[in-house]
């Protein structure tokens, strides 16, 4: 049976209808993700040259896209710098005694652009700095089940202090959020 409408319910249907598509207008505009230049006045200013430069150490944990972690781990790093040339050595120890080294080389260039590259990046990262803050965008080459996975990353570092960065990235698949990877940094003395 098809449900006959007045012209009032027609009326509060179309308005209802209106409502809706405002909503979520303004539902989807308010959800836009947030870009290097909303932390352009945020301080201290995050200069990677400066900050990964000497010895670090950096805890971390990957989660599921519910939440669950799947991983912990420590990071040993050491930065050097050349000029605008940056290498940045990681040693990776996983709770289950698993160890992992990547290597990175960072070009600083003009206007708080940063491009990295490591041996399990497809291409270059991109990364643009403003105030605080630096989002990298990169493939990272992940094995699994003895298949290589390209997973993107969408990295979002965030200068608290001279001593201490904060970092969260975002994997994804296809479009498909696959869970997170959550860090926080320490410089070392000396």
């Amino acid at each position: 049976m098809t449900p006959r409408f007045t012209p009032t319910l027609r009326r509060l249907a179309a308005g209802a209808t209106l409502a809706i598509a405002g909503l979520a207008t303004l539902g989807l505009s308010g959800c836009a993700s947030p870009t290097p230049a909303d932390y352009a006045s945020q301080s201290p200013k995050l200069d990677l040259k400066q900050y990964f430069n000497g010895k670090l150490l950096a805890h971390g944990i990957v989660t599921d896209r519910g939440g669950k972690v799947l991983q912990r781990f420590t990071v040993q790093l050491t930065g050097t710098w050349v000029g605008d040339t940056g290498t940045l050595d990681e040693r990776f120890t996983y709770a289950d005694g698993r160890k992992e080294t990547r290597v990175w080389t960072l070009q600083r260039g003009a206007d708080g652009r940063y491009i990295g590259t490591a041996a399990d990046v497809l291409g270059e990262a991109q990364g643009q700095a403003a105030g605080n803050a630096l989002n990298w965008r990169y493939t990272l080459l992940l094995p699994v089940d003895g298949r290589t996975w390209e997973v993107q990353f969408d990295d979002w570092m965030f200068l608290v202090d001279d001593q201490v960065m904060l970092n969260r990235a975002v994997m994804s698949k296809f479009g498909i959020r696959l869970g997170e990877v959550l860090l926080s940094f320490q410089r070392l003395p000396g």
